[in-house]
């Protein structure tokens, strides 16, 4: 997707301003409501941008990389990730590796975390959202199989206890 220089624009506001709501858009893009961010975002960010549980709006890591955030010798930006995500994030394949299905993910993550109660349907959930915030890839062959989009360390976790502090995907 190509962005012209305002649209380049916007998503380095996006970057900088994330976690961030429709309002403080409005306000920085000189819009008339909410949901015409919304509107602007999905016709033209889409591929840039979520929402997280709490409806907040994140760039993607794609969105990072494309403005120049997260380069040589700057920290990537935070990523927030649930449990279900975070445990996910652990045991998939990486970026060089054969992408697996969800099925094999899912016995992966009982094996790594002693997690009986997870569904594949829970890990299914956790790879689309994974792969919204540009961390994994598909690919598709007779079932889609998914595998790490970037390195783990360049993957910046946000901290779970909410208070401010970010852990290198090493650490987790």
């Amino acid at each position: 997707m190509t962005l012209s220089e305002a649209d380049r624009e916007r998503l380095a506001d996006l970057v900088e301003l994330q976690p961030t709501k429709n309002s403080v858009l409005q306000d920085r893009w000189g819009m008339d409501s909410g949901s015409e961010v919304h509107q602007y975002l999905e016709s033209t960010l889409r591929d840039y941008y979520y929402r997280d549980e709490n409806s907040l709006i994140r760039a993607t890591a794609e969105a990072a990389e494309l403005v120049g955030e997260g380069g040589e010798g700057d920290e990537a930006p935070a990523v927030h990730m649930s449990d279900a995500e975070r445990q996910v994030f652990a045991v998939i394949a990486g970026p060089g590796e054969r992408a697996e299905s969800v099925v094999s993910v899912l016995h992966a993550v009982r094996d790594e975390f002693d997690a009986p109660d997870l569904e594949a349907a829970d890990v299914r959930r956790a790879l689309q959202t994974l792969k919204r915030k540009g961390i994994v890839e598909v690919e598709h062959r007779t079932v889609p199989t998914y595998r790490l989009a970037v390195a783990r360390e360049d993957v910046n976790l946000e901290d779970p206890s909410g208070d401010g502090e970010h852990a290198a995907a090493s650490e987790a």
